[in-house]
């Protein structure tokens, strides 16, 4: 399940803590976002591992600081971590809008780095 965060100080904390992060910065008034929703929520379930993968949700409306610390200017945006520092991912440092086909993709690749560093 995705992780809400209500401060910088919980995504600094989740980043420190966990090897890749992907964070969903949405908002309650966006169709796209509350279409794409449950497709991140399912990808969230499917492949979080406790300290190597984990989703994170921020809510631009009630964290604007965040969203401003990283240039969020359209939702929903998913933007993905390695070690606490922003990456790219199938060439996507973001993927902007509902893009299922993208995110989906994008988790997939990390869910492989996060087994290919198990072995």
């Amino acid at each position: 399940m995705a992780q809400h965060i209500s401060s910088s100080s919980a995504l600094d904390q989740l980043l420190a803590s966990t090897t890749y992060v992907v964070v969903d910065f949405y908002a309650d008034w966006c169709p796209p976002c509350r279409a794409i929703a449950p497709i991140f929520n399912s990808l969230a379930t499917q492949h979080s591992l406790e300290g190597k993968l984990q989703f994170a949700k921020v809510n631009v409306d009630e964290v604007r600081q965040l969203a401003m610390t990283y240039g969020i200017t359209a939702m929903p945006t998913f933007l993905f971590f390695k070690d606490g520092s922003q990456v790219e991912i199938n060439s996507h440092t973001a993927i902007c809008g509902a893009d299922r086909q993208a995110l989906v993709a994008a988790v997939e690749q990390m869910s492989k780095l996060v087994q290919s560093s198990d072995n």
